[in-house]
């Protein structure tokens, strides 16, 4: 486990290289770095701008021979949104490194923690939202697969889509509430009562029993959810999204394995499903 002090020397030293970089226009620190809440957990987020006149990738790949060169990096990834590529490293001692490049024109914050170092940093400009809309389409198109899966006898899978269901349902309930609904940041911020809903969607065993009951309580809370942002919406949707969990998805023989029984022989659902 790295130490606050190593986190410390690591962020200074990339710091150090970024000042005497002539193609970074500006650097910040981001994240808790920024605001001063750090804690033993806690990675290191920088941001740079880049000069109009130097090659972002080229960029990219110097400073990447760096972080495996002289911080013995072990692996990294890339996540884009629009034009920012973040490159996230990860280091012995399970240190977590996001490096974030943009070109100068771009250089701005894009959330409240944002702390220039040097250079110029253009107007900040909001993070980009998730769409409700497509959020409800998301936890829709989960149950749907859901309950194919447990028809199908596709336990994992269907595991996988009920987490799907209660997911969405809970960044609505972050999108609501003004919270960060992205990655669950905003989840541990939610009111103990507005999560207390979601505990019985966890699965607990892969069975049928238990991924029918699971299934029937994400549903419901997805329902509560899309209730509280459209309620018109809500209410279309209401009668189809409580069939699927009433009653088991049956398929025709040419969507089964070879050999495989009937759904309904093998995923009813437990008694007293049809009176909840």
């Amino acid at each position: 486990m790295f130490t606050a002090e190593e986190r410390t020397w690591v962020r200074s030293d990339l710091l150090d290289r970024a000042s005497r970089d002539l193609r970074i226009s500006g650097a910040a620190i981001t994240g808790s770095g920024a605001a001063e809440r750090e804690d033993r957990w806690s990675d290191i987020d920088l941001a740079f701008g880049v000069v109009e006149s130097a090659d972002v990738q080229e960029v990219l790949a110097d400073w990447t021979a760096c972080l495996y060169d002289r911080h013995q990096a072990l692996h990294h990834l890339d996540v884009k949104t629009g034009d920012w590529i973040f490159r996230v490293f990860l280091l012995p001692g399970t240190l977590q490194v996001d490096l974030a490049f943009v070109p100068e024109t771009e250089f701005r914050p894009l959330v409240p923690t944002f702390r220039l170092v040097f250079g110029r940093a253009k107007e900040e400009a909001s993070f980009p939202t998730p769409s409700v809309g497509a959020t409800i389409g998301f936890g829709w198109l989960y149950a749907l697969h859901a309950r194919s899966c447990i028809a199908r006898q596709k336990w994992w899978q269907a595991e996988y889509m009920i987490s799907g269901i209660r997911d969405s349902a809970l960044a609505l309930a972050c999108i609501r509430s003004g919270l960060p609904s992205v990655h669950g940041r905003g989840l541990d911020l939610l009111p103990r009562e507005a999560l207390n809903q979601y505990e019985d969607s966890l699965v607990r065993r892969i069975q049928a029993d238990e991924l029918w009951r699971a299934f029937d309580a994400a549903v419901r809370a997805l329902l509560n959810e899309i209730a509280s942002a459209d309620a018109v919406l809500a209410g279309r949707l209401r009668g189809t999204m409580l069939q699927l969990v009433r009653t088991p998805g049956r398929s025709g023989s040419e969507d089964r394995p070879d050999g495989a029984r009937a759904a309904s022989d093998i995923c009813d659902p437990p008694r007293g499903w049809e009176g909840r």
